[in-house]
């Protein structure tokens, strides 16, 4: 992974001390609550229902053992024992107070962490598919490119007060993982006809209040003019955004009110323009080697057996464990060596907050990652966590280790895998709680005698507009609504966020209902699919094919 030079490290230090005087000034009065607020934005924290909340950067969402064992102390000396795993890979800590969060950001510059831009209107962490650089599927590692851009975009000084939060996502493989589609710019790494290396572009992708699926304007950028390309999209943003209303700021809103081709002409307008006067913006190989140098030193430990013995290892242990059967088959993906396997760590065991992991399992996590994976560990958009390059034949090992702290959970891709926003229990801006309502899900759907056979299914849950639980792109969305001071929650069926299928924007099923009507709604709905499903269809498939008619009118004529 990219290690921070001793200038880097400075400026970290640099920022820490400045954050601590503005918060010393803060705490003795003399800076107003409006003054202090654009200084704690660009330090990650934010004032939520009870307490500050601290939101700290994961680029591109890895870690070394090193730095979630950092992690893991910060919860335990400063938080509440535990921390939250989001969906842009980052780590939130919900309880600190807010005279230690200047000595929060000391102990992470110390393992080359911090919160910078992580809030604030400007470019966040650049987020990218969790399995990078070890997907079979992939046609390229994004982690290098993923570093340059946070490398460009960090302290950009023309990009420090953009009209609204900006999001960049970069997918290096076939299947569309980190959903570009929906972030402000959307890259995929592909090649052009004589081989060459290069990158779709995708512009004006987002949720919230007007969920967008975003728009090509570049069908092959080379991957030379990746900075320089950047730089006039933002640049095209930062002159023509709206800042007079936040609800109409975001790039979206800009690209649907000029039109594809009209945004499209004036970034190709300003690009040529910073290519004449920003040459230094170019990349070239030389600088491209040098990152990838940091994504490939990383060596993977030793199967001592070949992929078949492994195979042969596996299958016993699956006869004689169903439990390790259930987490092999839903937990474990290929790699891109066959003697390897990636591992997802679950954070969603029934009567947890999904994404909620303890500051003891982060220990452990730490442990095992030094032990199976060189000391490296992922975290997740589905806020789970992930451990890359563990050797097949070491597999029933470490699923027993996980077991015994929890994480073990045989539930990755199925419908109790939902992402859920931390919702009303801690959000000042929520409608609606989502955590109780993600338990009962939870425990309804483990209930089902059919739970195993209902395939791939996204169930995403958020408390408010927000869509900080990325509802509008869930195969199954839900959002809370607030009616006279009373919690109610929409459905939508259809979304997807790119995993496999075309990124698409969930329905609304009809008039909101209280929790309890959720449940059994949702428990209807999956009834229904598995009468209308052909042969071993999945349920997005199922929903597409037979429209959401269906599906409301079960659903609706249940509850009147």
């Amino acid at each position: 992974m990219y290690q921070y030079s001793a200038q880097e490290q400075q400026l970290l230090a640099d920022r820490v001390a400045q954050f601590r005087g503005q918060l010393q000034r803060y705490l003795a009065g003399q800076l107003s609550d409006e003054e202090f607020l654009p200084l704690r934005l660009q330090n990650g924290l934010y004032m939520q229902r009870l307490a500050p909340m601290l939101r700290v950067a994961i680029p591109y969402g890895l870690l070394s053992s090193r730095q979630l064992r950092s992690l893991a102390a910060i919860a335990r000396d400063f938080d509440k024992g535990y921390g939250h795993i989001s969906t842009r890979q980052n780590i939130q800590f919900n309880w600190p107070a807010l005279a230690d969060t200047a000595d929060i950001l000391e102990r992470l510059a110390e393992v080359e962490m911090h919160a910078i831009q992580t809030s604030g209107n400007c470019v966040r962490n650049i987020s990218c598919d969790p399995r990078a650089g070890d997907s079979p599927d992939e046609l390229e590692d994004p982690r290098p490119w993923c570093e340059l851009i946070r490398q460009w975009a960090c302290f950009h000084p023309e990009f420090a007060f953009l009209p609204r939060k900006f999001k960049i996502a970069v997918n290096g493989a076939k299947s569309d993982r980190a959903a570009i589609a929906v972030h402000d710019i959307g890259l995929w790494l592909r090649r052009d006809p004589s081989g060459e290396v290069g990158f779709g572009v995708i512009v004006g992708g987002g949720l919230g209040r007007t969920p967008v699926v975003g728009s090509v304007i570049r069908e092959f950028l080379p991957w030379q003019h990746l900075l320089s390309y950047l730089e006039a999209i933002l640049r095209v943003y930062n002159l023509l955004g709206r800042r007079d209303n936040k609800y109409k700021a975001r790039i979206k809103i800009l690209v649907r009110a000029l039109g594809q081709k009209e945004f499209a002409k004036r970034v190709e307008a300003e690009w040529e323009v910073i290519r004449r006067e920003q040459p230094e913006l170019a990349l070239n190989e030389q600088q491209l080697q040098s990152m990838r140098a940091y994504f490939t030193a990383r060596s993977l430990p030793t199967a001592q057996l070949s992929p078949e013995k492994s195979a042969r290892l596996l299958d016993q242990e699956r006869f004689a464990s169903p439990a390790f059967s259930r987490w092999l088959k839903h937990n474990t993906t290929p790699h891109r060596s066959a003697a390897h396997a990636i591992v997802t760590l679950s954070l969603k065991s029934t009567g947890m907050p999904p994404g909620d992991i303890s500051d003891w399992q982060m220990d452990r996590v730490a442990e095992l990652a030094d032990r199976y994976t060189g000391g490296e560990i992922r975290t997740t958009h589905e806020q789970n966590l992930l451990l890359s390059g563990v050797p097949c034949e070491q597999l029933p090992e470490l699923w027993r280790s996980l077991e015994s702290a929890g994480l073990a959970t045989a539930n990755i891709n199925t419908i109790n895998d939902s992402i859920c926003c931390p919702g009303g229990d801690y959000c000042a801006l929520a409608n609606a709680r989502s955590i109780p309502l993600a338990e009962a899900l939870q425990r309804r759907f483990e209930e089902l005698d059919y739970f195993e056979d209902l395939g791939p299914i996204d169930l995403n849950i958020s408390g408010c507009m927000n869509a900080c639980g990325h509802h509008h792109v869930g195969h199954i969305g839900i959002l809370g609504v607030d009616k006279k001071g009373q919690e109610f929650y929409q459905i939508l069926l259809g979304g997807n966020a790119g995993y496999g299928h075309a990124a698409s924007l969930g329905t609304i099923l009809g008039p909101s209902l209280s929790a309890d009507e959720t449940v059994e709604a949702l428990s209807q709905i999956l009834e229904l699919y598995l009468t209308q499903r052909q042969s071993a269809e999945l349920f997005l498939d199922t929903v597409r094919r037979v429209g959401i008619e269906i599906f409301r009118d079960r659903v609706y004529a249940a509850h009147h």
